[in-house]
């Protein structure tokens, strides 16, 4: 399943709630499991991003989907990194040479 990784950064809306940011997590692990996507790691980060998380997918589309029903909430922006662990970069590795 391919993994992705998110750099979040709260809104203005999403950093004056900031509080229930740990809450907004947790009430998202229900519905993005319901459509296939699996939060594996996430972290509040110092820096150019407020949050980063690593999440597991079926596809690019279902991930994207995910992703813009929790940004219609209004409380994150994200940027996502398609991600491959060693198996998958031999892949393509092997594809490339």
């Amino acid at each position: 399943m391919p993994s992705y990784i998110a750099l979040c950064n709260w809104t203005e809306q999403g950093v004056r709630s900031f509080n229930q940011s740990v809450d907004r997590y947790e009430a998202a692990r229900a519905p993005f499991e319901q459509m296939g996507v699996s939060i594996k790691d996430i972290y509040w980060t110092l820096g150019g991003h407020d949050l980063v998380f690593v999440a597991d997918a079926p596809d690019d589309e279902t991930l994207a989907a995910a992703l813009l029903s929790l940004g219609g909430q209004g409380n994150l922006r994200t940027t996502t990194l398609r991600a491959f662990g060693p198996d998958e970069m031999r892949a393509v590795i092997s594809k490339a040479t």
